[in-house]
């Protein structure tokens, strides 16, 4: 095992508190059960990142139990083995430069909606505000290697989504940092789940695309404290 360099010791130690942390509103919001689900944030300018060991309590994940891994999920720091969803979360960070966390969970309205491979329609305005139209379905893959990251990449290419439904598996989001990417977890559950009763009520009405323009317009670029 290689030591992470002297230089990026003070980031790496910032970013396992902060993955760590941020495993607990994965708990808080009810979006994981067991050891399933994971946070990852990527190490700026360095080709590593930061996440969840593999097969972990969550009542006994800390900032010294993260694990740092390279962007081909060789593990380069810690003393557990990494996440079984690594090398996914290594493909995504390896082909989108832009993307800072990557989250994974098997939240239950939202896995639901991955079971039966149907998109949620964006008939809301927070879908419209968070996640810029329909929230999409990934292809089916098996996990270990990269096509769970592939599938995730191609589609989120064709979207403006931060949240991707991976068929049969569940749902991965991503962001420019990992608490973005944990807030898009939360949002995809919120309203996979809205978006779900609404439909046993009855027919859902969608939203225009030019006012999913504007909404989602606002809220990236206006909304809140800048």
């Amino acid at each position: 095992m290689t030591s992470a360099r002297a230089d990026v010791r003070e980031t790496i130690a910032r970013l396992r508190r902060t993955v760590a942390e941020l495993h607990g509103e994965l708990t808080r919001n009810g979006l994981v059960s067991w050891t399933a689900g994971n946070v990852s944030a990527r190490v700026p300018d360095r080709d590593l990142m930061v996440i969840k060991p593999s097969g972990v309590s969550y009542d006994e994940l800390g900032e010294h139990t993260m694990v740092v891994t390279d962007l081909s999920g060789e593990l380069v720091e810690g003393d557990l083995a990494p996440s079984s969803d690594t090398a996914a979360h290594a493909y995504v960070y390896r082909h989108m430069p832009e993307v800072g966390g990557v989250v994974h969970t098997h939240s239950t309205y939202a896995t639901a909606w991955a079971a039966r491979g149907v998109p949620i329609p964006c008939v809301l305005t927070m879908i419209a505000d968070e996640f810029g139209g329909e929230i999409p379905v990934g292809p089916f893959a098996l996990i270990g290697d990269d096509s769970i990251g592939r599938g995730i990449v191609d589609t989120l290419r064709a979207s403006r989504s931060p949240a991707v439904l991976m068929r049969n598996h569940g749902p991965f989001t991503v962001g420019k940092d990992a608490r973005a990417a944990v807030k898009a977890a939360v949002l995809v559950e919120d309203v996979a789940r809205t978006v779900h009763i609404a439909h046993q009520l009855g027919d859902v009405l969608a939203l225009d695309r030019e006012d999913i323009d504007r909404l989602h317009h606002r809220y990236q670029n206006v909304y809140g404290q800048r």
